[in-house]
C-alpha cells in the first residue's frame, strides 16, 4: 500500500480510485465494489471519476462518493462532424486524469466501463499504479478491450469475453443490488403482499426505468390472451409510456400495471415468468432470481450488446430470445410455450442457476487484495 504519512505511525487508509458511467449498467457495479470496501476498511478514501454531464454526476455523490468530472465524450455515429474536437477533448481529458490521479495518490484503480474509464484507468496505469476492469457485458467494450492489456485482472459476468486476453479473465458476475441477493422470498408469499391470486401463474414484465415501447406494444397486442389464458400479469410500463397506457386501457383485473417497481426482488419472487429486456445488470439479477425468463434485446445498444448478452442464456437452454424484429410474430408464442410447459420452466430456472453470482462484489474485492498483497 501507498504510505501517505512519513512521519506518522500509523498505517494509512487505503485509498481507492473508481471509474465508470454514462449508464447505470456501468455506474452501479463501481458503486457496488466500493459499498464492499468501504465495509471492509470504513476508514478507506475513494475518489470516482466521471464525465461531466452523464448521470455518474448524479449518482455517485447520492451514494456518498466523491467525484470529480471530466469532459470527455464518445463517437457521434449519427453526426460525424460533431466528432471534429473530439481529439481535443480526450487530450484535455488525459491531462485533467493525470493531475487528480497525482493528487489523491490511490493504491489501486478499479474501471467499469464507459467514457470515463478510459482516460482515468490510462493515466493510473501510466503512473504505475494497478488497475482492475469489470466488464457487465459478454462482449467486451472498446474502452475495456484497450485497457485490458494494462489490467492485473478482467472481471467478467460471462466465462468467455471476446477481446480479453483468457488468463486474466476471471468469471465472477456482476454486482447487483443486496436487497434482490437477501430480499427473495416464497412466491406464494410474494403473490399475497401484490395483492395477487397465489394460485394463478403470474407475468412480470419489465422495461428498465424509462421503459420499453417494443414490449409495451408486445403486451396492448396480447392483453386479451392475458386474460382468455387466466394468467396474471405484473407490466412495468417505464417513465414514456405509463399516463397515455394507464388512460387508454381497459384492463383487466388480472393485469397490474405501474410506471416503476420499487420493491423488485418481492416483484421477482411473485413472477413465475419473467419478460426483460437484455442489459447486464437486468440479467444478473434475472440469474439470481433464478425465473424462466423470456429476453427481448434492446437492438440499439452499443455493437448489439444485449443481444450477445441474450445469446449466452440461450445456448445454455436458460433462456428464450425474440427479436424486436420478431415480435409481431413470435412474442405470444414463445412466451406460452414457457408458460405452458412447467418441465420448461424448471429446467429454464436450473440452467440460469449458472450464471447466479449472487456474491459478485465480495468475490471481486477478495480477489483485487489478493493480487495488490
Amino acid at each position: 500500500m501507498n504510505n501517505h504519512s512519513a512521519n506518522s505511525q500509523q498505517p494509512a487508509a487505503i485509498r481507492v480510485l473508481l471509474s465508470g458511467g454514462g449508464t447505470g449498467g456501468h455506474i452501479f457495479p463501481a458503486i457496488a465494489i466500493a459499498d464492499e470496501i468501504r465495509k471492509r476498511y470504513p476508514d478507506a478514501e475513494f475518489l470516482f471519476i466521471g464525465a461531466n454531464g452523464k448521470m455518474e454526476m448524479e449518482k455517485v455523490p447520492q451514494a456518498g462518493y466523491r467525484i470529480e468530472g471530466i469532459d470527455i465524450a464518445g463517437i457521434n455515429r449519427g453526426n460525424m462532424l460533431s466528432n471534429l474536437g473530439l481529439p481535443f477533448k480526450i487530450l484535455k481529458s488525459l491531462s485533467r486524469s493525470k493531475r487528480i490521479i497525482k493528487d489523491f495518490n490511490p493504491d489501486f484503480a478499479v474501471g467499469t466501463g464507459g467514457f470515463a474509464s478510459g482516460p482515468a484507468l490510462y493515466e493510473a496505469s501510466k503512473l504505475g499504479i494497478p488497475i482492475f476492469i469489470q466488464e457487465q457485458n459478454a462482449h467486451a467494450g472498446v474502452t475495456n478491450k484497450i485497457l485490458s492489456k494494462k489490467a492485473k485482472a478482467v472481471f467478467t459476468a460471462y466465462p468467455k469475453v471476446e477481446g480479453f486476453p483468457a488468463e486474466k479473465i476471471k468469471f465472477l458476475g456482476n454486482p447487483i443490488r443486496e436487497n434482490i441477493v437477501s430480499g427473495m422470498q416464497d412466491s406464494t408469499r410474494a403473490k399475497e403482499r401484490m395483492g395477487l391470486d397465489k394460485d394463478k401463474l403470474t407475468i412480470l414484465s419489465v422495461g428498465g426505468s424509462l421503459g420499453s415501447r417494443t414490449l409495451n406494444n408486445g403486451w396492448k397486442d396480447h392483453l386479451e390472451d392475458v386474460k382468455e389464458k387466466g394468467y396474471q400479469l405484473i407490466w412495468q410500463t417505464g417513465k414514456l409510456d405509463y399516463s397515455e397506457l394507464s388512460s387508454s386501457l381497459r384492463l383487466p383485473a388480472s393485469v397490474q400495471l405501474k410506471e416503476f417497481i420499487k420493491d423488485m426482488e418481492t416483484a421477482y419472487s411473485a413472477a413465475d415468468v419473467i419478460v426483460s429486456r437484455a442489459g447486464a445488470i437486468a440479467i444478473s439479477e434475472l440469474a439470481v432470481a433464478q425465473k424462466p425468463v423470456l429476453l427481448v434485446p434492446f437492438p440499439f445498444a452499443a455493437e448489439d450488446h444485449q443481444t450477445k448478452n441474450a445469446l449466452n442464456l440461450v445456448e445454455k437452454n436458460a433462456a428464450r430470445m425474440v427479436k424486436d424484429t420478431e415480435m409481431k410474430d413470435q412474442f405470444w408464442n414463445t412466451l406460452s410455450e414457457i408458460c405452458d410447459h412447467e418441465s420448461l420452466r424448471k429446467e429454464m430456472s436450473r440452467n440460469l442457476s449458472y450464471f447466479a453470482k449472487p456474491h459478485a462484489a465480495k468475490e471481486i474485492v477478495d480477489e483485487i487484495f489478493k493480487a495488490i498483497d
